[in-house]
Formats: structure tokens, C-alpha cells, sequence
């Protein structure tokens, strides 16, 4: 089997994540959630986003297993829900349509540049991480 690598165990970790947190949002979504998406479930069911995320979810942890030149999929799948989340709570709180969703906001703006700047991390080699860390 194929090494992993630290981004591909980033993309098997967030993807299981997702996948789990996109079934909890199209299964039982919570009270926040529902609210700060408002403007986008005018558009699109919160079930069928939750399902989004599952799919974004099982797509990343495929890339990583697939080995790194599927990684570059692997990464927008991820980053593409935390984008949308964190554009969709910041239009919410600045439309005064929610107060609270600042903190979601901040939050999935985080999420979104922090896979950004992973998905363009080198790999480095199992040589140098291990000789870091002895």
C-alpha cells in the first residue's frame, strides 16, 4: 500500500470529517446551522447540502488513497463546502439576518484558508520527518 504522506493523512481525516458532519447536517441539522444558511437553502435543501458534504467528504479520502497527483481533487472537495459555509454565515452576519454567525463565520473562513495553504504544502521526504523527530 501506498505511503500516505502527512497530506494525504489530512485529506483522509478532514474527508472522514466531513463526510460525518455532512450526515449529521441532512440527517438532524442544528437550530445555527439551519439559521446562518438561510440565504442558500432559498436555493438548495439543507439535506441536499448535507449530502454535498458527504459526497465532498468520501471524494477527498479517495484522492488521498489514490496517491498525489489525485490530491489537487482531493483538496477542492474539501475546500469547496468550508468556502461555501464560510461565505454563506459571513453574508448571513453582515446582513444582520443572524447576529451570532460571526463566530461560524470566522470559524469556516479559517477551515477554507487553512486547506488553501495545506494544499499547497510539499510533501516532504519519510527521511527528513523522521529525522526531525528522533
Amino acid at each position: 500500500m501506498r505511503r500516505l504522506g502527512r497530506r494525504g493523512a489530512f485529506l483522509v481525516t478532514l474527508g472522514a470529517s466531513w463526510a460525518g458532519y455532512g450526515y449529521s447536517i441532512a440527517s438532524d441539522p442544528r437550530y445555527g446551522t439551519a439559521r446562518g444558511l438561510s440565504d442558500v437553502t432559498k436555493y438548495v435543501p439543507l439535506e441536499a447540502l448535507g449530502w454535498g458534504w458527504v459526497a465532498c467528504g468520501a471524494l477527498a479520502v479517495v484522492a488521498a488513497l489514490a496517491g498525489v497527483r489525485w490530491q489537487p481533487f482531493g483538496f477542492a472537495a474539501i475546500g469547496v463546502p468550508a468556502g461555501l459555509w464560510g461565505a454563506a454565515f459571513t453574508v448571513t452576519w453582515a446582513s444582520g439576518g443572524y447576529p451570532s454567525a460571526w463566530g461560524s463565520a470566522a470559524a469556516w473562513c479559517g477551515f477554507a484558508l487553512s486547506i488553501v495553504w495545506v494544499s499547497g504544502m510539499q510533501e516532504c521526504p519519510h527521511s527528513e520527518g523522521v529525522k526531525r523527530w528522533m
